[in-house]
């Protein structure tokens, strides 16, 4: 019996059904076909080797868990985990922008306290001022809806639903902001 041939993706279709049956030999030769690719993309949107990183082990990750799921119908396997690989960098940037709120918010905590530096206070109301103006800077709509993911710590759901925009295009202009935002602010840092 002949090997099954290659498509000219590189993946062969045939290992798409031991993948969904849960042949770890599968997931071996998915994550040797594929990893690349993934981590190219997360390391483009996310900007950060160990981030890229763990992106591509919570792709591979996910995709087992959920290969129940994949309909061959729809797409083959490679186009399933670029999907999965969209989902993963969209819910690290929105990690990302959580972590930045809590820390901008435990810092302004400290802006007013009597026992806080007066200098780490001033540091961080200058840090909070750079912020609204990159945000400012930004446009609209992207302004706001990082504002609202920022201040008012909206879901991408709900600041779709509240500007009445579709929810991918939500997610794209808060991916592309948060590229832009960390590029300027690193900018802003190295100059200081």
């Amino acid at each position: 019996m002949a090997p099954p041939e290659r498509s000219s993706q590189g993946w062969e279709d045939e290992l798409t059904d031991s993948f969904m049956a849960g042949d770890h030999a599968a997931l071996a030769a998915a994550y040797r076909e594929f990893s690349p690719l993934v981590h190219t993309l997360a390391l483009r949107s996310l900007q950060d080797r160990s981030a890229a990183e763990d992106a591509t082990q919570e792709v591979f990750i996910r995709a087992w868990r959920s290969r129940a799921t994949f309909r061959p119908q729809l797409a083959r396997l490679p186009a399933w985990i670029v999907g999965i690989t969209r989902n993963v960098i969209s819910d690290m940037q929105s990690a990302y922008v959580r972590e930045s709120k809590k820390a901008l918010a435990a810092a302004g905590a400290g802006v007013g306290s009597e026992s806080g530096d007066s200098e780490v206070a001033a540091d961080v109301l200058a840090d909070r001022l750079l912020l609204d103006g990159e945000l400012d800077r930004l446009g609209e709509p992207q302004g706001s809806i990082l504002k609202l993911a920022f201040y008012d710590d909206l879901t991408h759901e709900q600041i779709s639903r509240k500007l009445d925009l579709p929810l991918g295009t939500v997610k794209s202009h808060i991916r592309r902001s948060l590229t832009h935002l960390r590029r300027r602010l690193e900018a802003d840092l190295a100059t200081s």
